[in-house]
């Protein structure tokens, strides 16, 4: 059984959620073929909170999620895209928090959305706009979303900020004394070893879909296969330990759900040897 696992930016709502998958990923869940104690939405449930925009298999989800919330203990963590989530958590019987910080095995490990360090998208707007767009037409002209992945990775402007994302939030979560920061919104799945672990969960809204598994002080990158994507493969590079060792493994698919290649670490302890 894992101590969590982690989704986020879903967007509900939105033409490029990917909500059936998300429905067969709950499902699982809800019948028992894969076992956790604690499921995370990190942030951006919904694309927007016009719900006028949600279709059926959207509020399908939504139904999953609050069925899921009798049986096990889900948190839904604020994003820049969800508004007043308070209004719809009681209604999915969720708690809404703006971080979280949850142990597994004898670490720590905080969760956040990350769209606090993001200034790109205060500061520049309508760019923010005009890429959001460019992204999902793309999305609509391939349908496998190699072209829309490929921009994205080749986006000076997208990965400056994913990269300041990165770096302040590991800064944050070693104020806070944890081991690892686990976080959404750049929609790029990562893993990358330090002092304080960084991890990403990618996005639903992109072929193939990522989510986090944490289990005994390890933190999981998988793929989610409900498209059997045979490019499912999350690039990145050897993690290094504070010390120098490196920890990055493939790790053994997980016996009650079918997953693609997961990037697996062994979460550092950030006191010196």
């Amino acid at each position: 059984m894992y101590d969590a696992l982690i989704i986020s930016d879903l967007h509900l709502g939105g033409d490029n959620c990917q909500a059936r998958a998300l429905v067969s990923f709950l499902s699982d869940l809800r019948d028992g073929r894969t076992e956790c104690r604690r499921l995370i939405l990190n942030g951006d449930v919904f694309d927007s909170m016009d719900f006028r925009r949600l279709k059926k298999h959207h509020w399908k989800v939504l139904s999953l999620i609050r069925k899921l919330s009798d049986t096990i203990e889900i948190v839904w963590i604020n994003g820049n895209h969800d508004g007043p989530a308070e209004i719809v958590s009681h209604l999915l019987g969720v708690e809404v928090q703006d971080e979280l910080i949850l142990e597994t095995g004898d670490k720590r490990i905080l969760v956040h959305h990350g769209h606090r360090f993001d200034r790109f998208i205060d500061d520049h707007p309508i760019l923010t706009a005009i890429g959001d767009f460019a992204y999902r037409v793309l999305q609509k002209i391939d349908a496998s979303h190699n072209f829309a992945r490929t921009a994205k990775r080749k986006s000076k402007t997208f990965l400056r900020c994913a990269a300041l994302i990165e770096s302040r939030s590991v800064e944050y979560a070693k104020k806070l004394g944890c081991h690892a920061v686990c976080c959404g919104h750049t929609h790029l799945p990562a893993a990358s070893e330090g002092e304080v672990a960084y991890y990403n969960s990618g996005c639903w809204t992109e072929k193939p879909c990522h989510y986090l598994a944490l289990r005994d002080g390890r933190v999981e990158v998988r793929i989610d296969e409900f498209d059997s994507v045979d490019d499912a493969v999350l690039a990145a590079g050897p993690a290094i330990g504070h010390n120098g060792v490196g920890y990055y493994s493939a790790a053994p698919s997980c016996p009650t759900r079918s997953s693609g290649p997961a990037t697996s670490s062994r979460i550092m302890d950030p006191s010196p040897s």
